[in-house]
């Protein structure tokens, strides 16, 4: 028969907290992890703020002397382009504010104002920056060394600031004599000025020098290129215009062949149009007949003599009509008309004759002007082949010319501006020896150490927490060992006797357990319930007491079984006879119902352990256990069995596998090192049904921040005097 015929459903689980209620929980769990540990961080706190205090009083005071200079991207100019060196656009003036900066930072700054100071081997300069004084040697690589030195301890202890959307620059020199911390600031500022005016001074003066040599030699070539163009022009028998030819280079003067050509190829040109335009009309009249052609209908006179016919005909075709034919009127207006045709035939034919005439007119004017122009356009190519020397000459002319231009002009502008010292820097605020020091600042450094503190005792707290497996608060049950919370006993003089009394508060932790119990499983109260730990003395057997006791209250059938054969302690605390118990029973040197003691005082049957056998673990595990437990379910609704700890023993994850229901004792507060862990593991590979925890020994007065719920109500209910006792 199996002891665990009875499944065992987990116990109901609450609903989720709300949003609120879990915020209050994080919140209470971490005010209970900061007051177990505001010793750890009172004491990282404490020496934190004292040695921030010891460190801002060893440290020597000092000073920080600023001077600030105004830099203008460009100067003022008194002449238009004074400036040798071009200006930077105003939209790359962030890249020139930087190169000042780097300059103010330049090693060549730094030696003009030690040599200004006479800082180099000075003893009060290197004792005013802490440094030690290099000790020079009669030699040149000792004044090196302390050279060195001093350049280094300038440019490391100066601070340049450039403020953005601003053109004032703050240098700032620190030390620990606020006099020479004055002295350094307002020579760098001076030395950078002085350094900027002789940089455009000796770029002014190189530059005249340089354009003074330039310009004597651009003046050499300029005359030797203009004589050369000159003799080649007279030995070619080249003449120039002051125009320039349509199709020369721009700048390059005409000749008087080429002008002419082509104001002969335009004549030429217009000649050729007016041969078109009469050839066209000729060409369209001259198989027309003449009283068809335009011009000559269009002619006044053919017009008139047309108007005098047209009455004559009409007149005739009249006389015609009255007269015969050889009528004297007849023929005379006949003889009229004929005239008439003879004077208009005459008329057009002239006019014809007229516009050939226009055309060979044309015609022979287009010859006569294309012979011109075939006859210039030989000489103006061979022109042309003399030109091609002459244009290389002009253009090598024209060249120097420019050039030479250019650099009497600038040769002038830098003579002129030579006095001229136009500078775009300016000191804005001399360094003053500071008044009070810049560091060490007491309060920052406190603030400080005071964080860094901070940050040390939260990773000591994290540390201390990550490798503490302790449970000193039910709060803390399910998130550390994954199972939901029985009960809380809390921390008593006597638990057995405050057990017994079920108003006390440890009777009252003990009816929320039972309670709980009564709804373990789906059919209420396991039959066999075992109560086991990891560790001896976390009061596992008082719980199996109370169980026990509270299921008996109840009026259950109920059987304590003390299953501890190593080292019993029920007949003890329960003051009962141990002659006889489960170690005869399951050795079979006695019967169970020898062994079962039934005291009335106690309300229930206990089964004491009886005397220590050799082997416990072959006895726990034999036959004989599953018989006697098989008996002990026939007898009793309720069975308890108190085994032994799990760590260290074989004992106890061997009768959770045969238990309907384990139930685990943790003491609050107790650290064993990983023990409640690997002892669960243990249980669990044994596939044990673990109802939950109970936590026992929970002190009230030494609950956190986090822990006033139960402090405060959580055991209201039960005797007012032994909880005021209690939470005292």
């Amino acid at each position: 028969m199996s002891l665990a015929s009875v499944p065992v459903a987990p116990l109901p689980r609450a609903a989720e907290p709300a949003p609120d209620a879990t915020l209050r929980f994080d919140l209470t769990a971490l005010l209970a992890m900061l007051g177990r540990n505001r010793l750890l961080i009172a004491a990282t706190l404490a020496t934190a703020l004292l040695g921030g205090l010891i460190v801002t009083l060893l440290i020597s005071p000092r000073y920080v002397a600023t001077a600030s200079i105004q830099i203008d991207q460009e100067a003022d100019r008194v002449l238009e382009g004074t400036e040798v060196q071009p200006q930077a656009g105003y939209a790359d003036a962030e890249r020139f504010l930087q190169t000042q900066a780097d300059v103010l930072r330049s090693r060549a700054l730094a030696i003009r104002v030690a040599e200004r100071l006479k800082l180099f081997g000075d003893a009060a300069f290197f004792r005013a920056m802490e440094a030690p004084l290099p000790q020079e040697a009669p030699t040149a690589a000792g004044t090196a060394r302390s050279r060195e030195a001093t350049l280094r301890l300038l440019q490391e202890h100066l601070a340049v600031e450039l403020p953005r959307n601003s053109r004032v620059a703050r240098l700032a020199f620190e030390s620990t004599d606020a006099e020479i911390a004055a002295r350094v600031a307002n020579a760098y500022a001076g030395e950078f000025i002085e350094a900027n005016l002789q940089r455009k001074f000796d770029s002014s003066a190189y530059a005249r020098e340089f354009l003074s040599r330039q310009l004597a030699a651009a003046k050499l070539r300029l005359e030797e290129s203009e004589r050369a163009l000159t003799r080649y022009a007279r030995a070619a028998r080249l003449i120039r215009t002051a125009d320039a030819d349509e199709g020369s280079p721009s700048g390059m003067p005409g000749s008087v062949t080429a002008a002419s050509l082509v104001q002969l190829n335009a004549a030429a040109n217009d000649a050729r149009a007016a041969r078109i335009a009469a050839e066209q009309k000729w060409r369209s009249i001259a198989q027309v007949p003449v009283l068809n052609i335009p011009e000559v209908l269009g002619n006044q006179a053919v017009e008139r003599l047309l108007e005098q016919r047209a009455a004559g005909a009409a007149e005739l075709q009249r006389e015609r009509a009255r007269h015969l034919s050889g009528h004297p009127g007849v023929r005379q207006l006949e003889a009229q008309q004929a005239e008439l045709d003879r004077q208009v035939s005459t008329l057009a034919t002239a006019i014809r004759s007229s516009i050939h005439d226009q055309y060979r007119d044309a015609l022979g004017r287009e010859r006569a002007l294309a012979e011109q122009v075939d006859a210039l356009k030989g000489a103006t190519l061979a022109e042309q082949d003399r030109s091609v020397r002459y244009a290389i000459l002009a253009r090598e002319a024209d060249t120097n010319r420019t050039l030479y231009d250019g650099l009497l002009q600038r040769y002038k502008e830098l003579s002129a501006a030579a006095g001229i010292n136009a500078n775009n820097l300016s000191i804005v605020d001399v360094a003053e020896p500071p008044l009070a020091p810049s560091s060490p600042k007491l309060a920052l450094n406190l603030v400080a150490a005071l964080a860094l503190g901070l940050i040390l005792a939260g990773a000591a707290v994290l540390v201390r927490e990550q490798f503490d497996d302790a449970v000193r608060a039910p709060d803390e049950v399910e998130g550390k060992l994954g199972l939901p919370l029985l009960g809380a006993i809390p921390l008593v003089q006597d638990i057995a006797a405050e057990a017994a009394r079920p108003r006390s508060p440890a009777g009252e932790a003990y009816n929320a357990l039972r309670s709980a119990l009564l709804h373990a499983s789906p059919h209420g109260l396991p039959r066999t319930l075992l109560v086991t730990s990891s560790q001896p003395g976390e009061g596992k057997s008082t719980s199996s007491y109370a169980i026990a006791a509270g299921l008996a209250r109840l009026g259950k059938r109920v059987v304590l079984v003390d299953l501890d054969l190593r080292r019993p302690s029920l007949h003890r605390m329960l003051d009962l006879p141990n002659g006889c118990g489960v170690s005869d029973v399951l050795a079979r040197e006695a019967r169970l119902e020898s062994a079962l003691q039934h005291a009335q005082a106690l309300g229930f049957a206990v089964l004491t352990a009886g005397p220590a056998a050799p082997n416990p673990a072959e006895l726990l595990g034999s036959a004989s256990m599953a018989e006697m437990m098989a008996t002990l379910v026939e007898r009793f609704e309720a069975i308890v069995l108190d085994a032994p700890p799990v760590l260290g023993l074989a004992d106890a994850p061997t009768l959770a596998a045969q238990a309907e229901a384990t139930v685990f004792v943790v003491e609050a507060g107790r650290r064993g090192r990983g023990a409640t862990k690997a002892a669960l593991r243990r249980l669990r590979a044994e596939r044990a049904a673990i109802l939950g925890v109970v936590l026992t020994k929970f002190d009230l007065r030494k609950a956190g921040a986090g822990q006033r719920y139960y402090r405060s109500g959580y055991y209201n209910y039960g005797e007012p005097d032994t909880l005021r006792q209690a939470a005292e």
